[in-house]
């Protein structure tokens, strides 16, 4: 019912623990804000995508990465040009595309299983102050396995409409997707319900 994102592969990127990979992106995010530089974000995005390339990892998986959020970065290259100057504007899209691009890379080489493991053992000191570990794991596994399930969900209704010839409104796609994604998350939750 639900795929995940990962790619198998046998590059070394995929075979680098699923903790490293998630500092490594931990670090790099701290080090682009903390440190303001143009050729730092420039170089970080060239480190990513060698990265891409290092785990054998298709130049069309790097577009559909950051495909998404090109309006965004777009109206944020825009809004930072008109308040500040062309250098705020390239040095802030480059730091998303590359922190997009770089979490595009971990989830792309790294098991699901891997990456909760490695949160659960991260949060695990926080269970003596009363912060339930299993159950903040679990919910952040349930967030990463819908991703994929909403995007087909998603293609699902279109080819559906297109099948039966209509146009692409916005209100008639949002309806049917979030009927099917309420249906789906409970049946996860009877899922749930039923093994406790």
């Amino acid at each position: 019912m639900i795929g995940g994102l990962y790619r198998p592969g046998s590059s070394p990127v995929h075979h680098a623990p699923a903790g490293a990979k998630l500092l490594a992106l931990i670090g790099l995010g701290t080090l682009l804000f903390a440190l303001p530089s143009l050729w730092l974000a420039a170089a970080a995005l060239l480190l990513v995508l060698a990265g891409y390339a290092a785990a054998r990892l298709p130049a069309s998986l790097v577009i559909s990465q950051i495909r998404p959020a090109l309006w965004i970065l777009v109206i944020l290259f825009l809004a930072q040009l008109w308040l500040a100057s062309l250098g705020e504007a390239a040095l802030l899209v480059l730091r998303f595309a590359a922190l997009i691009l770089a979490a595009g890379l971990v989830t792309l080489t790294t098991r699901t299983a891997d990456m909760v493991a490695v949160v659960e053992r991260g949060l695990s000191p926080l269970s003596r102050i009363g912060l339930d570990v299993e159950k903040t794991s679990l919910a952040i596994s349930l967030a990463i396995r819908f991703i994929p399930a909403v995007a087909t969900v998603l293609e699902e209704v279109r080819e559906a409409q297109a099948a039966r010839g209509r146009e692409r409104a916005t209100f008639a796609l949002a309806v049917p997707v979030i009927v099917r994604l309420l249906k789906m998350a409970d049946q996860v939750a009877e899922a749930i319900d039923a093994r406790s």
